[in-house]
């Protein structure tokens, strides 16, 4: 089975570690995806275009959920673009202290998942 490429989105300003922890995943020998881009940092006015060109890079989204993503504006509207480039996501619990917070774009019925390795090749795979 060939890599799935994946976009990551999260909270920059407090979840960059959680970021660098799933790029070092990504490199296990037996790892199902690929990291192709991330979320972007820089104020620039044409953000929003920059990471949709980069999500239709993409075949999924993981969304890394911390204890502030509800209140970062920018993967909120990440997951927008996931939804209107037809790129399926899934959130993936950052924290072990469970105090991990839904995206407020994210759907009622968006379940935040455990960071296993067996849930994290699941996900990928499709199985939600």
């Amino acid at each position: 089975m060939a890599n799935v490429p994946v976009f990551i989105s999260f909270d920059y300003d407090h979840d960059d570690d959680l970021r660098e922890l799933l790029l070092g995943q990504a490199k296990h020998p037996d790892s199902p995806f690929n990291v192709t881009d991330w979320s972007l940092k820089e104020p620039v006015a044409d953000w929003k275009d920059r990471v949709r060109s980069r999500i239709r890079r993409v075949e999924q989204v993981i969304v890394i959920c911390g204890g502030f993503t509800d209140t970062a504006t920018g993967v909120s509207v990440e997951i927008g673009i996931a939804r209107e480039e037809r790129r399926p996501y899934f959130l993936l619990s950052g924290r072990a202290s469970g105090s991990n917070r839904k995206p407020t774009a994210a759907a009622a019925t968006d379940k935040i998942y455990d960071w296993t390795w067996p849930n994290l090749k699941a996900l990928i795979g499709g199985a939600r």
